[in-house]
């Protein structure tokens, strides 16, 4: 996008005060991936006052003609998706086979929200069971738009994790305010754009880019903002919850997702998905895995055949489609998490592999006899490396899998459908994976996690709920 002007109430115009700008570039090689506009207090005070305006005719808009307005939206993701990966990958450091594989979802996550957006059902309500009522009243509750909603989102994933948030906000009827990475605002951007340009009215969407701290704040704790959608860290997650007010709140947060491998289990698959599953986007993703719980009469197998699969994974130029994993987000990260894995060999461990850091880009890594109570295990990486520990038995492994803070997902594998079903039962995790890793996701599933990982749930049919608010209205006829 050329622009370097913000979006505020479904229109393109300059920042207000001192119109500072911002270079994003690439966390890879620093190149330049485009120039945004940074927005300040009063260009939130005018986004909040457009939003009134849009969300006034936004929630008086018949569903029929919201949804071909968004369904020309996604006709222009899918158009732009090309694009829109080679932004996502500059941006972000992505791979440009990672990026493709996002950009192309954006359009049928478009289309998802879209439907759920037309289908806001109420139901009728039985009042004559209770006492002393007859049959001379109707009951039913009725969904309406929350008005205001405010999105908050990450980089790891700067298309999908904005059109979560976006897409069922708009369907239900809300005015949206964004306020995207300040890593990787150029896809939310150009994401919005295809909103726009399907003729969304005007005030119904902003998007600032900025300061979280400055225009977070701003955003979360204002009275006219009826729901707040977060993903991000715990930290931030816990402060927007004190200082919201009363507001109705998704908060997406940290992980650290533990796979279990029992000894039953198919190790060679188990290898398999975990070399994928934990390394994904650099391991930039919330549910990546991070930990594996494994019984020592097959750690040695597990981690024979995991090594030569990680050792297999190319990094380099996300750009090139030979290479499969790119970089982290900014050197400084990659710092971090180059700290993480030596420390946790400091520490006991043993790095079996990878660790090393050139600029943003670090080895993929696996750690094992890793201390469960470890940091390397206890707070979340964000990183390319995955933590191997063992558990004795079932209670000790399960103990293992929820003796974190967090509780967003979960893996286990086994060829014992009752230890399946007691996984299922026991395990303290928003979702559990059956043979497979917690790195899956399909878009139009419930998706959220437990304990320190958040709550509320993303997927379109849950996300359009949660930005809807239920009235309950009761006719009252003539007594008989």
């Amino acid at each position: 996008m050329a622009s370097v002007e913000l979006l505020i109430g479904s229109r393109w115009q300059a920042a207000k005060g001192d119109g500072q700008t911002r270079e994003v570039t690439s966390p890879f090689d620093g190149s330049t991936a485009g120039t945004v506009a940074l927005a300040g207090t009063d260009d939130v005070e005018t986004a909040l006052v457009e939003a009134e305006h849009g969300a006034a005719i936004w929630r008086r808009t018949p569903a029929h003609e919201r949804m071909r307005i968004l369904l020309r939206a996604a006709e222009l993701a899918d158009e732009r998706a090309p694009k829109i990966a080679q932004t996502i990958s500059a941006e972000s450091g992505k791979t440009i086979t990672e990026a493709t594989g996002e950009a192309s979802r954006s359009g049928d996550l478009i289309r998802l929200a879209t439907f759920e957006g037309t289908q806001l059902y109420g139901e009728t309500l039985p009042l004559d069971a209770n006492r002393g009522t007859g049959q001379d009243k109707v009951g039913f509750t009725l969904r309406q738009p929350c008005g205001i909603v405010v999105a908050i989102t990450p980089f790891n994933y700067p298309a999908l994790l904005v059109l979560h948030k976006l897409a069922p906000a708009l369907a239900a009827g809300n005015a949206v305010i964004l306020k995207p990475a300040t890593s990787t605002p150029l896809t939310a951007l150009a994401l919005a754009e295809c909103f726009v340009d399907a003729g969304l009215p005007d005030g119904v969407l902003s998007v600032l880019v900025g300061s979280g701290s400055v225009l977070g704040d701003a955003l979360v704790t204002d009275p006219r903002v009826r729901k707040i959608s977060f993903t991000g860290s715990t930290a931030t997650g816990e402060h927007i919850s004190r200082v919201a007010g009363v507001k109705k709140l998704s908060l997406e947060l940290g992980a650290s997702c533990p796979v279990v491998v029992l000894p039953d289990a198919d190790i060679e698959a188990a290898a398999s998905a975990v070399a994928a599953g934990g390394y994904v986007n650099a391991g930039q993703v919330c549910i990546s895995v991070q930990r594996v719980i494994t019984h020592p009469a097959v750690t040695g197998d597990f981690l024979d055949a995991l090594v030569p699969k990680v050792r297999n994974i190319r990094t380099g130029d996300p750009s090139s489609p030979d290479t499969t994993m790119g970089a982290l987000i900014t050197a400084e990260e990659a710092e971090r998490v180059e700290r993480a894995i030596a420390r946790a060999g400091a520490d006991g461990a043993r790095v079996l592999i990878g660790g090393e850091r050139d600029g943003a880009v670090v080895q993929p890594a696996v750690v094992a006899d890793v201390d469960p109570q470890s940091p390397f295990s206890q707070q979340e990486l964000f990183g390319p490396a995955v933590a191997v520990s063992s558990a004795d038995d079932w209670e000790s492994a399960i103990a293992q899998a929820n003796g974190t803070a967090y509780g967003l997902g979960a893996g286990i594998f086994t060829s014992d459908i009752a230890g399946a079903v007691q996984a299922i039962r026991e395990i303290d995790a928003g979702s559990v994976h059956i043979n497979w890793t917690p790195l899956w996701r399909a878009d139009l599933m419930p998706y959220g996690g437990l304990k320190g990982s958040g709550y509320g749930k993303e997927g379109p049919r849950a996300a359009v709920s949660e930005m809807t608010e239920v009235k309950t209205i009761v006719l009252h006829g003539r007594p008989w």
